[in-house]
């Protein structure tokens, strides 16, 4: 069965053909700077040079289009007709409290993602276009929608939960949801692989780390405590979002600045983390390279840096008395083995030993732990394309099924 994966962002459009359940990648590609007159298309099919076209798109549906078109062109493309793609899959980012797992896209279900669009109004919106598109372009196709937040929904009431009145949590579900389900989900799944230990039997605690960071226990094999709270912005210091701070900062930074809600949240979102820390940049790389040199604001962003994620770790092993494994994932996790090795410098207490060789390894599944380590410590790429068209393939032959009942 053909699944194409379509992670639709604010300006962009990520997308991965797959053949499922074989898992074979055909083709994978980026349309970014939509709304643009020079916007710009990046098509990956498998085996064959990548093709880069400037496009001028005016919105998530022509962008959609354009995919498809791709996908079917005589040149480039990997299919002859659309009619070869049996189920589309596609990234939401919150799904609140009124979805647990991913779930085919019925007119009952679209109604409800509507209703979800207030929390998270920087994604949603445009996850919602991207499934629109697929509606107009794709008539008759299974849609089947895969939530960041639904990984997150066993968190129980006493790590979701603010220290706010009650009212606010019935009335405008204001709690902790948690983002990068779909990533954790996968890693913890593949760590059982690799341990050749049963997911229910394990206590994993997986770091995430990229521009966007979390760190999350996992209790056989469901979420139990995440760093990410109503939004994205809450847990780790990021690549410029601020994390965990004092709200009366909130407040005060308005008054001083005169910043009004929708810029200080720019700011917080877009300005802060280890780009305002280092002034250098918001790619480590370019942070640890400065570093490198001296600078010392570069040097004290990363140092904070690791510091939050440490601290995230102490809490996340507090919350499941131990741990089995700790596993990192995504650009950062997968491929600084100086940020993996400072990380665990301070982590002796979960009887966790790093290997200074085996560490040096980059964007490849590896044990990186010593043999007496009683914590192992994983490297695990992060493939959260291949989940959604997991979930989408399961759910398609599912209704499939029923319906021949």
């Amino acid at each position: 069965m053909l699944v194409l994966v379509l992670n639709c962002g604010s300006s962009s459009v990520k997308y991965q053909l797959l053949d499922m359940p074989s898992q074979t990648l055909l083709a994978k590609g980026l349309i970014e700077r939509i709304g643009l007159k020079d916007a710009a298309l990046t098509h990956a099919p498998a085996g064959q040079q990548r093709v880069v076209r400037t496009v001028s798109i005016q919105n998530h549906s022509d962008a959609i289009r354009l995919v498809l078109k791709t996908l079917i062109d005589p040149m480039v493309g990997m299919i002859q007709g659309l009619d070869q793609i049996k189920a589309v899959g596609h990234r939401v980012a919150h799904g609140g409290e009124m979805f647990t797992h991913s779930v085919v896209l019925t007119e009952k279900n679209l109604v409800a993602l509507e209703k979800c669009s207030g929390l998270a109004p920087l994604h949603n919106p445009a996850n919602l276009a991207g499934i629109n598109a697929c509606l107009r372009w794709m008539p008759g196709v299974p849609q089947v929608a895969v939530f960041d937040t639904a990984f997150h929904q066993s968190i129980p009431p006493s790590a979701y939960l603010y220290g706010l009145p009650y009212e606010l949590y019935e009335q405008d579900k204001l709690r902790k949801y948690g983002f990068h389900g779909t990533s954790h989900k996968y890693v913890s799944m593949r760590v059982s692989e690799m341990m050749g230990r049963p997911l229910e039997n394990l206590k994993l605690i997986t770091c995430h780390l990229g521009n966007g960071a979390s760190v999350t226990a996992i209790e056989g094999g469901r979420s139990r405590e995440t760093s990410m709270g109503f939004t994205p912005l809450d847990g780790l210091v990021m690549g410029t979002r601020c994390g965990t701070l004092d709200p009366a900062l909130i407040p005060y930074l308005m008054e001083k600045y005169g910043f009004n809600t929708s810029e200080v949240n720019e700011f917080l979102n877009k300005k802060c983390g280890v780009l305002g820390l280092s002034g250098v940049s918001s790619d480590f790389r370019d942070i640890e390279t400065q570093a490198g040199y001296g600078n010392y604001r570069a040097r004290i962003a990363l140092d904070v840096f690791v510091h939050s994620v440490q601290k995230y770790i102490g809490s996340s092993a507090a919350v499941l008395d131990g741990a089995d494994a700790l596993i990192f994932t995504a650009g950062l996790g997968e491929n600084s083995p100086s940020m993996r090795q400072a990380i665990c410098s301070r982590l002796t207490y979960l009887g966790l030993e790093l290997d200074p060789e085996k560490n040096l390894v980059c964007g490849q599944e590896a044990d990186i732990s010593t043999e007496g380590s009683r914590c192992r410590v994983l490297v695990v790429p992060t493939n959260e394309e291949l989940m959604i068209a997991m979930d989408t393939y399961g759910l398609t032959e599912q209704t499939l099924t029923n319906m021949e009942r």
